[in-house]
């Protein structure tokens, strides 16, 4: 064989090595899931939901009340004025910051300030809250961890672009639970719905011009040796209609935002996270026996993967296939970010420093 088909099969086997160990992990997650100990108590929530310009989704899930058996004071904070129900308290902020999202967070708190007694939870519009969200991301932060989160998990649909986004973030190595049980250093912090302990919320005055708050906190609480867990309730995300455009960008901005924040990791997405279609590629032109065993090898444990990551599936989903639109989706995402100079967030663009920073370009 040619040097460039050992490099071909070494690559595919250890992607297919990353792949079983992540599924065997993630098996074993699910089982001490399963056999773990009831949630205690249901302790005071404030529950900010920040939002600019929201859609019809996302109106609805602002709408919607949140069956929770304890005290649960629930906000919307954004720079609009919204029809909500009458329970749902309501504050008007106009921040100037570029991270918007930090700076709603910051005006809620000082318009509900809140005692150590009561945990603050900070969750997105896009998600649809219930009770098990709440007191999972409640419970876990009054037991002593620093910061909580949950894995996003978005509704199946029609479409090609709303099913490669629920396999990316559900079926792929780019769900959370899986990127959680291969951690090596800090967690993979997911932003959709965040419970806030008294340190996470003292760091994010620090976090106004950054753009990654979720992976900052992440290593910064790491960093200090505090705890950050994942619940093992899902961020559950009603999807409508989604243009692949829009899927792109989105993902493409995550990329952006991992490669200047953990610009050591950015190599590891088309090496580990989104192998199969460029060594697929390789083995057709190269026809190799040895590759394309290492290349099955590959699939076999890709959707092992699939699997495992969420034993059933939803109307319209085919776990076994699916991966394979989430890998295109994260390949394209990371050739987009690869040569992107500015990042385009929310009208305005951005040039990335160090450290996830935001200056106005």
């Amino acid at each position: 064989m040619s040097g460039l088909v050992h490099a071909a099969v070494a690559w595919a086997l250890a992607a297919a090595g990353f792949s079983m160990v992540a599924a065997f992990r993630v098996w074993n997650a699910r089982r001490g899931e399963a056999r773990g100990v009831a949630l205690q108590g249901a302790p005071p929530v404030l529950l900010v939901r920040p939002v600019d310009a929201p859609n019809a989704v996302e109106i609805e899930n602002l709408s919607a009340l949140v069956d929770y058996p304890g005290e649960l004071e629930q906000v919307v904070v954004s720079s609009q004025r919204l029809a909500l129900p009458a329970a749902m308290g309501f504050i008007e902020s106009h921040p100037t910051a570029p991270n918007r999202k930090v700076a709603h967070l910051l005006a809620a708190l000082a318009a509900r300030p809140s005692d150590s007694s009561r945990v603050v939870l900070a969750i997105d519009a896009d998600v649809r809250v219930d009770g098990a969200l709440v007191r999972a991301l409640a419970c876990a932060v009054h037991s002593g961890a620093a910061l909580s989160f949950a894995a996003p998990e978005p509704s199946a649909g029609r479409g090609f672009a709303v099913r490669a986004v629920r396999a990316l973030l559900v079926r792929s190595h780019h769900s959370f639970r899986a990127l959680d049980v291969m951690s090596a250093g800090p967690k993979a912090v997911c932003g959709k719905a965040l419970g806030l302990g008294p340190v996470a919320l003292a760091l994010l005055p620090h976090l106004t011009e950054v753009v990654g708050e979720d992976l900052e906190l992440g290593v910064r609480l790491f960093a200090r040796g505090e705890r950050v867990e994942l619940v093992a309730a899902a961020a559950r995300m009603p999807q409508g209609r989604l243009a692949a455009r829009a899927a792109l960008a989105r993902f493409a901005r995550w990329m952006q935002v991992l490669k200047a924040h953990r610009p050591a990791l950015f190599p590891t997405v088309p090496m580990l996270f989104a192998p199969t279609l460029p060594l697929v590629g390789l083995a057709l032109l190269g026809g190799s026996g040895a590759l394309w065993a290492s290349v099955a090898a590959l699939l076999v444990a890709r959707i092992a993967l699939a699997w495992a990551l969420s034993p059933s599936r939803e109307k319209g989903e085919w776990p076994s296939v699916d991966w394979l639109l989430a890998e295109a989706l994260l390949l394209a995402a990371f050739a987009r970010a690869l040569v992107a100079r500015r990042l385009f967030w929310r009208g305005r663009a951005f040039e990335l420093r160090r450290g996830g920073r935001m200056v106005p370009s």
